[in-house]
């Protein structure tokens, strides 16, 4: 899983076999630590809506949005949370063999 912020905007790019993880509703998780603080972010299939989880995790539930992020014909998703204050884009990454 690739994480990439600027401004208000969290974009994730995950390759085939996360997605794979993701249908089988397992959660991905990307953290970093730091002494004194950290973040991370975790994509989690089986719930839905943003959580800030506290000390610098973010929460992201896909489960009204996996459909349509696994669909072949779709480069990802994109979502909002707190009132429109944070965006995120969810996109795969996929090796050209994936592409329809």
């Amino acid at each position: 899983m690739k994480v990439r912020f600027a401004g208000r905007t969290v974009r994730v790019r995950i390759d085939d076999l996360e997605a794979d993880m993701l249908l089988l509703g397992k959660p991905l998780e990307l953290r970093l630590d730091w002494p004194g603080g950290g973040w991370s972010l975790r994509l989690e299939p089986q719930q839905s809506g943003v959580q800030a989880a506290g000390g610098g995790a973010l929460v992201v539930g896909l489960a009204d949005s996996l459909k349509t992020l696994l669909d072949p014909l779709q480069e990802g998703v994109s979502l909002e949370a707190f009132g429109g204050d944070l965006h995120f884009r969810i996109e795969k990454d996929f090796r050209p063999e994936h592409l329809v």
